[in-house]
């Protein structure tokens, strides 16, 4: 079964005035995971796609999506594909791979129709492509791994870069993962913005009761929510992305736009945030 939800680009004036509501319904990615289901988010921030696939053991096949008006998803799109459940399969353009909890596997443009099996629980992420690039299976050890903050500002956190210029060739999709370290809570600090690219995360690792404070909004017009396990946040352009977590969690965070150079960012200061 396959479900397309669109959402459509906001204003950062719109989203000044937006209720808790409005602003869950246009920036909560959530109800994406359902067992024998393809979910897609189809967003108009550079027609980024974000969602997922739970085989439950069984087979899903995506392949053709309307929205995209192509005879298949991946004619004119790349994809990165992270398994955040037990082990698991994916098939496309006749090659399989075995995906355990944590790899990360890249689709190029042209792929075909990909099949999800076992008891993965695949996260998709997808935007449009120029060029094809090798389909490539991207373990943990493969992973580039860069270690910053501090125990001291509770947030010493790993982030492991997967579909990244050090890592691997992709057209404008660039994909990884952070870990918080045990004590540390907040993500991303300090804050920052890139006009150039929007992203998205999904939060995942947390006990069900758990949340993320997850901080959005330009830097003067700061807005927040709350979110859940397997729950992600579309970050617009102008939004900055951050957050505070009870409890472990792991984010994985996705970019597109117009180019893959991950220190492409403007940093915001806290003491500068309102």
């Amino acid at each position: 079964m396959l479900t397309v939800e669109t959402r459509h680009a906001v204003h950062p004036e719109q989203a000044k005035s937006m209720d808790t509501e409005a602003l869950r319904r246009h920036f909560l990615a959530s109800e994406m995971f359902r067992e024998g289901e393809i979910r897609l988010i189809y967003t108009h921030y550079d027609r980024f796609v974000m969602g997922a696939a739970v085989p439950a053991g069984g087979n899903l096949v995506l392949d053709q999506v309307a929205e995209t008006k192509t005879p298949s998803f991946l004619d004119r799109r790349e994809m990165g594909i992270v398994n955040v459940g037990d082990t698991g399969t994916v098939a496309a353009g006749g090659e399989s791979w075995t995906l355990e909890r944590g790899d990360v596997l890249y689709l190029g443009m042209g792929a075909g129709a990909v099949s999800f099996g076992g008891e993965g629980r695949f996260y998709i992420t997808s935007c449009p492509a120029h060029h094809t690039y090798p389909n490539k299976l991207i373990r943990l050890s493969d992973s580039k791994e860069v270690k910053l903050g501090a125990s001291e500002t509770s947030n010493k956190r790993t982030i492991n870069q997967f579909i990244h210029p050090l890592v691997m060739e992709s057209c404008q999709l660039v994909l990884g993962y952070t870990r918080l370290e045990d004590g540390s809570v907040w993500n991303t600090i300090p804050s920052h913005i890139h006009d150039r690219r929007m992203e998205a995360y999904l939060y995942f690792g947390m006990e069900p009761q758990a949340r993320v404070l997850h901080l959005m909004g330009e830097p003067q017009e700061t807005r927040h929510l709350f979110i859940g396990n397997e729950e992600g946040a579309i970050s617009p352009p102008w939004s900055i992305h951050s957050g505070a977590g009870i409890g472990s969690y792991t984010f994985i965070w996705a970019m597109a736009g117009d180019n893959v150079d991950y220190t492409d960012m403007d940093f915001i200061q806290p003491e500068d945030l309102r």
